[in-house]
C-alpha cells in the first residue's frame, strides 16, 4: 500500500509538473512573440534603449541575463538533482534512453553547425547553440495536442531535456568563460564548501541556502565564470531528503524551494527573458543574414539535427534492446516528438549570447537561427504528431 501510495504522489507531481512547464511554454510564446513585434515596431527605440540603460554596474540586460537567469538555472539544478535521486532519471535503465536521445540530439546539431560555419572566422565558437531543447516551449507545444499524446512521451521529452539542460550546463561551465580571477574561485570554493556543509549538518531551514546562493552568485559574477552557474551549483546542495526515514518528503527543502520557485521562472523569469532577447529588428538585417552561416547552421542545427539525432539514437537504443520504447507510443509519435525537441529557444539564445559577446551582428544571426530553427520544429513537429495521434498505429517494439 505504501509503494502505491508512493508511485500515485510521484505520477501526480509529474503530472502537475508537466502542466505548469506546459503552461509557462504557452507564456514564453507570448513574451518571445511580443519582443519580436515590438522590436519591429515603432516601440523598438524604446525597447531597445530600456535594454541598454544602466542599473548600477550592469544594464538591464545584463541583470536580465546574468541576474535573473540564475533564479532559472537555481530552478534547472533543483530539476536535474531531483530527479537523479528519486524521479525518472534516478537508476540506469531510467537515464538510458533518455540519455542516449539526449546525447544525440546535441551531437549532430553541434556537427551540422560547425559544417555550416567552418569557413567563417570566428563563428565556430557557437557550435553549442543549437544544442539545447526547451523544456518549457517543446511542453507547451505538447499542451497544445491535448491528452492524445502519451504521457509517457511527455515524460521522455521532459527527462531527455532535463539531461540537455545538465549537458547544457557542462559546456557553459567549461567553454563559455571569461578570463578567470584566481581570488574570487578560491571566495565561490569557499562559499560552496559552506553550502555543502549545510547539507552535511542536515539545516533544513531555507534561508540560509537562498542566502549563500546569493553569495555565490556574486562571487562567480566576479570570478570570470558565467554567473548563472551559481544557482545550479547552489542547488545540488540544498537537502532533498531530511531523513533516511522519509526519503523524497514532499516538505524537503528541495521540494519547497523548487515548488516556490517554479511559477516565478515560469511566468516572469523566463518570459522577460523571452522578451528581452527574442527581439530581432526583420527590417533592419543586412543583406544575406537569411543564409549567413551562422543563421543557417542555428536553424538547421535544430530543425535537422535534433530530430536526427534524438530520433536515430532513440531508434537505436530501442532495437539493440538497451532501452524500452516510451509506454504506448508508436514510432511515429517518438519522431514528432523528435522533431519538437529543436525547438531550443531559451537554452541557445542564451548560448548564442555567450558565444559571441563582442559581436552584435553575430548575435543577430543567431538570433534569427533560433528564431527560424525552433518555429519550423514547433510546426513540423506539432503536424506529425497530431497525426501519429490521429492514426494511432500500434505501439513501437523493440
Amino acid at each position: 500500500m505504501r509503494l502505491r501510495a508512493r508511485l500515485r504522489r510521484r505520477r501526480s507531481a509529474m503530472r502537475a509538473f508537466l502542466h505548469g512547464e506546459a503552461l509557462g511554454g504557452l507564456v514564453l510564446m507570448a513574451a518571445a512573440a511580443a519582443g519580436l513585434i515590438v522590436a519591429n515596431s515603432p516601440l523598438a527605440a524604446a525597447y531597445f534603449g530600456g535594454l541598454e540603460a544602466h542599473l548600477g554596474p550592469l544594464s538591464v540586460l545584463h541583470w536580465i541575463n546574468d541576474g535573473l537567469m540564475a533564479v532559472f538555472f537555481l530552478l534547472v539544478g533543483l530539476e536535474v538533482k531531483r530527479e537523479l535521486v528519486d524521479g525518472q532519471l534516478s537508476s540506469w535503465p531510467r537515464r538510458i534512453l533518455p540519455g542516449l536521445a539526449a546525447v544525440g540530439g546535441m551531437a549532430v546539431p553541434a556537427l551540422i553547425y560547425v559544417a555550416f560555419t567552418a569557413g567563417t572566422p570566428g563563428a565556430v565558437r557557437g557550435w553549442a547553440t543549437p544544442a539545447a531543447t526547451d523544456i518549457a516551449f517543446t511542453l507547451g507545444v505538447l499542451a497544445l495536442l491535448g491528452r492524445r499524446v502519451p504521457v509517457s512521451l511527455k515524460i521522455f521529452v521532459t527527462a531527455l531535456a532535463i539531461v540537455d539542460d545538465l549537458g547544457a550546463v557542462l559546456i557553459i561551465a567549461l567553454f563559455y568563460t571569461a578570463d578567470l580571477s584566481l581570488p574570487w574561485l578560491v571566495a565561490s570554493a569557499g562559499v560552496l564548501a559552506g553550502l555543502v556543509a549545510l547539507n552535511r549538518a542536515r539545516v533544513l531551514a531555507l534561508w540560509p541556502y537562498l542566502l549563500g546562493a546569493a553569495v555565490l552568485w556574486a562571487c562567480v559574477l566576479m570570478s570570470g565564470v558565467h554567473a548563472t552557474l551559481a544557482g545550479v551549483a547552489a542547488a545540488l546542495t540544498v537537502p532533498l531528503t531530511p531523513s533516511p526515514a522519509r526519503p523524497d518528503a514532499e516538505g524537503s527543502p528541495l521540494h519547497r524551494l523548487e515548488h516556490a520557485l517554479h511559477p516565478w521562472s515560469a511566468f516572469l523569469v523566463v518570459p522577460v527573458f523571452g522578451f528581452a532577447n527574442a527581439g530581432v529588428p526583420l527590417t533592419g538585417l543586412p543583406a544575406g543574414a537569411l543564409l549567413a552561416p551562422v543563421t543557417l547552421g542555428v536553424a538547421l542545427g535544430l530543425f535537422i539535427g535534433k530530430q536526427a539525432g534524438v530520433f536515430l539514437a532513440t531508434w537505436l537504443a530501442v532495437r539493440l534492446n538497451w532501452a524500452d520504447c516510451p509506454e504506448d507510443a508508436n514510432w511515429a509519435q517518438v519522431y514528432g516528438a523528435s522533431v519538437l525537441c529543436g525547438i531550443g529557444f531559451t537554452m541557445s539564445l542564451f548560448i548564442g549570447l555567450l558565444a559571441f559577446p563582442e559581436s552584435p551582428a553575430l548575435q543577430g544571426e543567431v538570433k534569427l537561427g533560433v528564431l527560424i530553427g525552433s518555429a519550423l520544429s514547433a510546426v513540423a513537429g506539432a503536424l506529425v504528431l497530431a497525426q501519429a495521434c490521429r492514426s494511432r498505429a500500434p505501439a513501437a517494439a523493440g
